[in-house]
């Protein structure tokens, strides 16, 4: 059973990726990657067995996956004759593989077929599928989703057979009991449902954080001399996100005990658990636990009541790559799941990478309480990619040779001499050492390589761009599209962009508008131009009302102030207006014009001191007769007029006063009268 899928963005989504053996001897593993595809592997010979990719691959990613489980062929009592649709449904239900979307939706696909073989839609989730449990009796399929509901599935007519509230909060995943007659369901508390009447019947504590896993670990209570009604005395095992204690709960006769009544400790996270059932009291239960940290963790207990200390491993198995030379160290390889085989004395696992898991069986021994498998990853798929690049043959060329390239006639290719690495690539391939890197496969094909990583982009990959940088969230990526200035090139770019991306473009322009004002300054150009090409398209969404409520609070903060300051700019502007022209009127008191006619009186009397402040009264008499030929000359305004004759009177005054200071010290008479200095003017 698989811990989850989940999207990366949510601080607790279940680690790891949706998978699961075959119920039918784990003869196919099943995967589905985070790119979307669905990956059927077959375990015994490690070989792809089928790939499925869906049509909203990227929008409705896969976030779990079940198998249909194997029909009980043969059954107590008179068996009556099967109709020919009910035949057909239960030939092809055995192998079905039950996939939920991050939309709501569920796809069934068939592995026979090779091809999708319904659809489950209508009526059923609004939110992220998080489990589907297949009922091993009627063929019914059950699943939670976060918008909080558990539904309840007719997978022959494809339609909602019930539905109700699980939680208030999401419903994280669910497991039927073993006689088909009970449901667990678990958000952060565990609650145990009556499927018949959909009423709980027990309350479990849970955990802090949503519960990834949920599955029961016996068939029969430990009890046997009380009669057993099909779920009392049975134990359960759950498993939570960032939680590295598994619990194991009891259902008791009575509500009033809601604890575990054990918990298994593991180094990490669980990514994904696998058990065997223990059929009577005497039988140990065997678990198998992956945690984040590629370990695999495996205990055997008898459940026979309560235990206070968490138990440990009785075995840890890690697979680590050999270390090549003596500098290098040995790496870990990570593994990704791991299941019982029938007998219950090996173990299937998996490793490596998603995209190329290797699968192996591996006999277990308990008397170690430590393995290390040491495995060579790239001899596993080295040899696939290189089938490929061996049929790749480069022609030696002569330096004499001529090489014509079209369109220009007589130009030619720059001649280039057989690269020396040819002989020693091939070697290496006979020989089957390290694969060859990409460098020396260039260099065999003589292309150049271009070094310069940080080139920008063209102006047409520009929506490719950006439609690959919001889904993969490409920080990067993103800047190399939204930091463009050009105005036309932003409209194109979002002309081209699919639909699909316009709220996730939206959202990462709110977050990018909360930042500098200088990069909000782009973004605003952005946020128009998407908001009035695609205004008919976000017109149609129903939630988009909650999806645009932080931009929409965000413009509306914006433009609280933008009233205030329009007052305050209008406000400056009629300051500054006023104070300039009051700087013009209060320009050069004395125009820069030539007097039409100037006099001057010659003497040749020398002048005494006595006669300073006659020469005085004289240059006044001068300068008014000059200031009234200006009058009758001059067609100037009233102001300047004004001006002029208040700046002559202080320019007369101040020549008053320094003509009494000189005559006063002329005549050495620094003690005067005042009314001596009259008589003198």
């Amino acid at each position: 059973m698989a811990a989850g899928g989940g999207g990366v963005a949510d601080p607790l989504s279940p680690a790891g990726v949706p998978c699961a053996f075959s119920p039918q001897s784990q003869a196919y593993f099943a995967l589905a990657s985070t790119d979307g595809h669905l990956r059927v592997w077959e375990t015994a010979n490690n070989r792809l067995h089928q790939e499925y990719v869906p049509s909203a691959h990227l929008s409705g990613t896969c976030t779990c996956l079940a198998w249909a489980p194997a029909r009980l062929q043969a059954k107590e009592g008179p068996q009556r004759k099967k109709r020919k649709s009910e035949a057909i449904g239960t030939s092809n239900q055995v192998d079905l593989l039950a996939l939920g979307t991050a939309v709501g939706s569920i796809l069934l696909y068939s592995t026979v077929k090779g091809e999708l073989h319904s659809k489950l839609i209508s009526g059923g989730h609004d939110n992220k599928v998080n489990c589907i449990q297949w009922h091993q009796d009627n063929g019914c399929l059950y699943s939670c989703s976060d918008d909080k509901h558990i539904v309840e599935w007719n997978t022959q007519t494809c339609k909602v057979k019930c539905k109700w509230k699980g939680d208030n909060s999401s419903v994280s995943s669910l497991c039927i009991s073993p006689d088909g007659k009970m449901l667990l369901s678990a958000g952060r508390t565990i609650k145990l449902w009556v499927l018949e009447t959909k009423e709980v019947y027990r309350h479990f504590t849970g955990h802090a954080t949503p519960v990834s896993s949920l599955m029961f670990t016996t068939i029969r209570p430990p009890n046997e001399s009380q009669p057993f009604d099909g779920i009392t005395g049975l134990y359960f095992l759950s498993g939570a996100v960032h939680d590295r204690l598994l619990n194991v709960w009891q259902v008791r006769s009575e509500n009033r005990e809601k604890n575990a009544v054990m918990s298994f400790t593991v180094t990490d996270e669980p990514v994904y658990i696998d058990l065997t059932l223990s059929e009577n009291k005497e039988e140990p239960v065997k678990l198998a636990v992956v945690c984040r940290d590629g370990q695999v963790h495996l205990f055997e207990h008898i459940l026979n009541g309560y235990c206070k200390k968490p138990l440990t491993s009785n075995c840890t198995i890690q697979i680590a790559t050999p270390g090549k030379g003596k500098k290098s160290t040995p790496k870990p390889v990570p593994i990704l799941a791991a299941g019982f085989c029938s007998d219950k004395m090996s173990l299937l696992l998996v490793y490596g990478n998603w995209f190329q898991p290797t699968i192996e069986r591996v006999a277990l021994n308990s008397k170690e309480p430590h393995m290390c498998l040491v495995r060579d990853i790239s001899v596993c798929w080295a040899p696939k990619v290189e089938t490929a690049i061996t049929k790749v043959r480069t022609p030696v060329m002569n330096s004499e040779a001529k090489v014509l390239v079209p369109g220009i006639p007589g130009h030619h290719a720059a001649i280039k001499p057989a690269p020396p690495q040819t002989e020693e690539i091939e070697s290496k391939r006979k020989l089957g050492e390290n694969e060859v890197s990409i460098e020396e496969r260039l260099g065999a094909l003589d292309i150049d390589t271009k070094k310069e990583k940080d080139t920008l982009p063209q102006i047409n990959s520009f929506p490719v761009l950006l439609t690959q940088g919001l889904e993969s969230n490409d920080f990067e990526m993103l800047n190399k599209v939204l930091q463009t200035k050009n105005l036309n090139l932003i409209k194109r770019t979002v002309l081209r962009m699919p639909l699909h991306a316009v709220i996730p473009l939206l959202q990462e322009l709110t977050k990018r508008l909360q930042g500098h004002p200088n990069s909000a300054v782009i973004m605003v150009q952005w946020l128009k131009c998407v908001l009035t090409i695609h205004a008919s398209y976000l017109s149609t969404l129903p939630d988009l009302v909650p999806q645009l409520g932080t931009l929409y609070q965000l413009m509306e903060s914006r433009v609280k102030t933008f009233q205030k300051l329009s007052h305050l700019h209008g406000k400056l502007i009629l300051l500054i207006t006023q104070v300039t022209a009051s700087e013009k009127t209060k320009g050069p008191t004395c125009p820069a014009q030539k007097a039409k006619l100037v006099y001057e009186e010659e003497s040749s009397e020398e002048e005494s001191d006595d006669e300073i402040a006659d020469k005085d009264s004289d240059d006044n008499w001068d300068e008014d007769e000059e200031e009234k030929g200006g009058e009758k000359d001059e067609d100037v305004d009233e102001e300047e007029e004004e001006e002029e004759e208040d700046a002559e009177e202080k320019d007369e005054e101040n020549g008053e006063d320094r003509d009494v200071a000189s005559e006063k010290e002329l005549n050495g008479d620094s003690d005067l009268d005042p009314e001596n200095e009259s008589e003198e003017e």
